[in-house]
């Protein structure tokens, strides 16, 4: 086994589709969202405040910031899936076309990327999710099955004479430890 898709252990059973490609020429296969999912739209409450505070040329305050600031936090819709692959390769997470332009929802980074060792992890088994953000002006509800991104396995190359990295995975999203 080289590289492919499984399903979590916890969403066995649930009807979760393997990430897929649409077209024979297709780079990217296609993931699903594991359940239903509202992702808010960061145009209300306290990130307009902020703005029109802003626009009226008043100050905001750190709580001011600090509540606006958690409107545009990104939000983890779940696919239920792992990501198998060789040491020298990752899964490059990436928008589908249709996510800006038809839905308004994006990758907040831009694109994501899943790494050989995140498979199996202690936290989360390895399970994908898909970091967005909805700036639309309405909340978008997600439903299970709908097609939220794509994966797309990539090699990589390694730098002459790196120093062996010593960093550990202990866990899930964001994980990695020193």
């Amino acid at each position: 086994m080289k590289r492919g898709f499984k399903v979590v252990s916890k969403r066995q059973g649930q009807g979760i589709n393997l990430p897929q490609r649409q077209t024979a020429n297709a780079a990217g296969y296609d993931f699903e969202a594991a359940e239903d999912f509202t992702l808010p739209s960061i145009w209300k409450g306290n990130f307009i405040k902020a703005l029109w505070t802003i626009y009226q040329q008043k100050k905001l305050t750190d709580d001011d910031f600090t509540a606006a600031d958690a409107a545009l936090k990104p939000y983890l819709v779940p696919t239920g899936i792992k990501a198998y692959m060789q040491p020298n390769e990752f899964l490059l997470l990436a928008d589908r076309s249709s996510g800006p332009l038809k839905r308004r929802l994006v990758l907040p980074n831009g694109v994501g990327i899943v790494d050989a060792d995140y498979y199996d992890n202690d936290s989360n088994e390895g399970e994908i999710f898909f970091q967005l953000i909805n700036y639309g002006l309405r909340d978008y509800h997600i439903k299970k099955g709908e097609r939220i991104g794509q994966g797309i396995f990539i090699p990589y190359l390694l730098a002459d004479d790196e120093k062996q990295p010593t960093a550990q995975r202990t866990g899930g999203f964001g994980s990695t430890q020193k």
